[in-house]
């Protein structure tokens, strides 16, 4: 598994019945993937944002810089 640097969000849809899965550092990947249950969608997330940095690195496109948090 590649360590993974970037954000996660996930957040529960009423209108789609299930957590949506995004990753706010990839531009226009608002929702990329889901899951009927956090640990689903969790798992599906890793998956998803483990393929879509293979995808950038094949197509030789630059990553994202990953967003950091400063922790006091």
């Amino acid at each position: 598994m590649v360590r993974l640097k970037y954000e996660i969000t996930i957040k529960w849809s009423d209108e789609d019945e299930c957590f949506l899965v995004g990753f706010p550092d990839f531009p226009n990947q608002q929702w990329r993937t889901h899951g009927d249950t956090y640990e689903v969608a969790l798992n599906n997330g890793i998956e998803a944002l483990e393929s879509l940095i293979e995808a950038y690195n094949l197509s030789g496109e630059t990553l994202p810089q990953p967003k950091t948090v400063q922790v006091i």
